[in-house]
């Protein structure tokens, strides 16, 4: 029999706050002189929810983001929002986004006591949002893909495995303390 869990208030509750912390962080930035993209704080937002969520909320946690900045909300990088940011240089690293939480999630879901997988879901999880970003960015600006990983990527590696390291250091602690706080349920482990 399959194990169907009812979305709770508190699923839903959990996933409003993904999402809005994701919209508060997400516009603080770092433009970078080498490159059109810049250094925020979204993807940290993402791998911490991701360790604390299972992987559908934190999914939709994630799209509702990416919703709420292309109906127009300024959520995105340097307060911006808007289609036409989905549609811009660094629209392929929003989206990218998804496959960054898919893969995060899905690690901390099925493997969670072991942060090495954890850290591994989260780095595979970057390497696919950078590969669809570099395309993306690539094919908009007119660059090989090697030109628009030098300047789509690689800046942004140190910074990334910072942001890893925090929140494979700070998800699993928060998850056991909200856990036993009581606001967070156990996410079918």
């Amino acid at each position: 029999m399959i194990n169907a869990r009812k979305t709770t208030a508190l699923d839903l509750t959990w996933t409003g706050v993904m999402a809005a912390t994701a919209c508060v962080l997400g516009p603080m930035s770092i433009q970078i002189p080498v490159s059109p993209v810049p250094v925020t704080l979204t993807n940290l937002v993402l791998y911490i929810f991701s360790c604390l969520l299972g992987w559908k909320q934190a999914m939709t946690g994630c799209f509702l983001y990416l919703l709420l900045g292309a109906a127009g909300l300024p959520v995105f990088s340097g307060f911006s929002g808007g289609l036409a940011k989905l549609a811009g240089p660094t629209g392929g690293y929003l989206i990218g986004f998804l496959f960054l939480t898919a893969c995060s999630s899905a690690a901390a879901e099925k493997f969670p006591e072991n942060r090495f997988l954890q850290v591994l879901g989260m780095a595979l999880g970057t390497a696919m949002a950078y590969g669809f970003g570099t395309v993306w960015l690539g094919r908009l600006m007119g660059l090989s893909f090697m030109e628009a990983l030098a300047i789509g990527v690689l800046p942004y590696l140190a910074f990334d495995g910072v942001k890893i390291g925090i929140a494979a250091a700070l998800g699993p602690v928060l998850r056991k303390r909200l856990r036993r706080a009581g606001v967070m349920q156990r996410r079918g482990l």
